[in-house]
């Protein structure tokens, strides 16, 4: 969605809330209707609110950088989130609180006509403002905004400015109703619960805007229509001859009112080309911005089916039930043939002699020198052996 014609919407919305606004507690103070103020604070609270989303959407149009690569689009949902929120929710306390104060203090209403007039201005400009978000809701989604459609919307200031136009068409019958029933009784009772009734609108509008924004800013997926354009312009590129064997999934994910995020994982067949998976991407993102323009941002990846599967399991911290691939073993190849001839025998290897082994002598420790040791004296002969000596000398 263009953020031009949402931004349209809330500046035509803001400029008659606050006209609305001024009115209404004017002719609060003139005639005493609480249900009036408690309108005149309805009317502040969502002028106070388009005001923030117009500070939402001049923001989100900020270009991407590097720390923020897919650009500031998201920024929208907080500004359509926290105001939604802390006004209406500030609004429907005053209201209520108006509405009690009434019931302990129950001081006649006077001037009903003044009452009748700024409700019914507010009426018609309320109107003219819920035609224009009607017409602008038309032309982007091809329906009128129901509930469904209005929960299914991805633009928060279109959405947000939708349902306060309603709450505030509905305000002003329970405003209305309340005056009228006070003026015919005589009796402000009936002004007071107006009042109350509008307070708990407040609160109500408040709850629903915060869940319905909640999972914008959580993430959510492309609206469904959107994503079976994304699909068929795949699943184009399956079939016999075709480059994609399997689509293996496919994940979007709604950054803006107009800005998609895809990211598909397919089987590639195996016998295809870099070259061909190349042009096979070029064509499916070609097809899938001239369908879906709001798609900036288009990531394919290729992953046999196998792989993913795995790749699922391990993610989700399952056991693998596919086991890996192996790598297939090299096949053996011929074995290389000799430099010269036939394989000759290889020379023999001369041995070298081994060496005789040496008797390491330890050396006398440091600081005691031994004196040389005297030869031991020669062994005293006896008289029979010097006699024996003698004769064979001779």
């Amino acid at each position: 969605m263009a953020a031009g014609g949402s931004t349209g919407v809330v500046v035509v919305a803001l400029a008659a809330n606050l006209g609305l606004a001024a009115a209404k507690f004017v002719a609060a103070a003139w005639t005493g209707s609480a249900a009036m103020l408690s309108e005149a604070v309805h009317s502040l609270v969502g002028a106070g609110h388009r005001a923030l989303l117009l500070v939402g959407l001049r923001r989100a149009g900020r270009p991407a950088d590097a720390v923020r690569p897919f650009g500031y689009a998201r920024e929208l949902h907080f500004w359509g989130f926290a105001p939604a929120v802390l006004l209406f929710s500030l609004g429907a306390g005053i209201a209520l609180y108006a509405g009690v104060q009434k019931l302990i203090d129950p001081r006649p209403l006077t001037d009903h006509v003044v009452s009748y007039v700024v409700l019914a201005v507010a009426f018609a400009l309320e109107a003219m403002a819920a035609a224009k978000a009607i017409g602008t809701f038309k032309r982007r989604h091809g329906a009128a905004p129901t509930l469904a459609t209005l929960r299914a919307s991805r633009d928060p200031a279109l959405f947000t400015v939708l349902v306060e136009t309603v709450a505030a068409l509905a305000g002003i019958l329970i405003a209305a109703a309340g005056i009228a029933l006070s003026d015919l009784t005589g009796s402000s009772t009936a002004d007071a619960y107006a009042a109350i009734l509008v307070g708990l609108l407040l609160g109500a509008v408040a709850a629903f805007m915060s869940v319905e924004l909640r999972s914008l800013i959580v993430g959510e997926a492309a609206a469904p229509s959107v994503r079976r354009d994304i699909q068929e312009a795949i699943v184009a590129e399956m079939g016999p001859g075709r480059p994609i064997r399997a689509v293996n999934e496919i994940r979007t994910m709604q950054l803006g009112p107009s800005d998609i995020l895809v990211a598909a994982s397919v089987d590639f067949d195996d016998v295809v080309t870099a070259a061909a998976i190349e042009a096979t991407v070029a064509r499916i993102e070609a097809t899938i911005h001239t369908h879906t323009p709001a798609v900036r941002h288009i990531f394919i990846e290729g992953q046999s089916a196998r792989d993913h599967a795995r790749a699922e399991d391990m993610l989700a911290g399952r056991p693998p039930k596919i086991a890996p691939r192996l790598p297939e073993p090299l096949a053996p190849g011929p074995e290389p043939a000799p430099a010269h001839g036939p394989a000759a025998e290889a020379p023999p290897v001369e041995e070298v002699p081994a060496s005789p082994p040496v008797t390491l002598t330890p050396a006398p420790p440091r600081g005691r020198t031994e004196p040389p040791r005297a030869p031991p004296p020669a062994a005293r002969s006896s008289r029979k052996g010097r006699k024996r000596a003698k004769h064979k000398h001779r």
